[in-house]
């Protein structure tokens, strides 16, 4: 889990929000076989939609960060899904949830 701070600026200016529109596009049109692009639709159309969209840009100061490695579960639970996740090749998590599951077990 991740928090994140910072300072919110609202980016509504056209030139903005469409560069902001053309590269999100290009990200995610990427993986298509045919990727579609702006200039795909008439010029009218995006100008209107552009003017539809607010950009909100954030300049983070600070991130806060913590692990959920199943905690509130019995040690049991914690070193079965951290074994799976080694399996499914996701070593760091799963090592982390082996490792956190085999210190509470010892605990217990």
């Amino acid at each position: 889990m991740v928090h994140a701070h910072g300072r919110a600026t609202i980016r509504d200016d056209e030139r903005y929000v469409r560069g902001l529109v053309a590269r999100l596009t290009r990200t995610h049109e990427a993986a298509q076989a045919d990727p579609w692009k702006m200039t795909d639709s008439p010029k009218d159309y995006i100008d209107m939609m552009l003017k539809a969209i607010v950009g909100v840009e954030i300049e983070i100061t600070r991130l806060t960060g913590k692990f959920k490695l199943s905690q509130n579960r019995e040690a049991r639970d914690i070193l079965e899904a951290g074994e799976m996740l080694q399996k499914q090749g996701d070593e760091l998590i799963g090592d982390s949830m082996v490792a956190f599951g085999t210190e509470k077990a010892r605990q217990s």
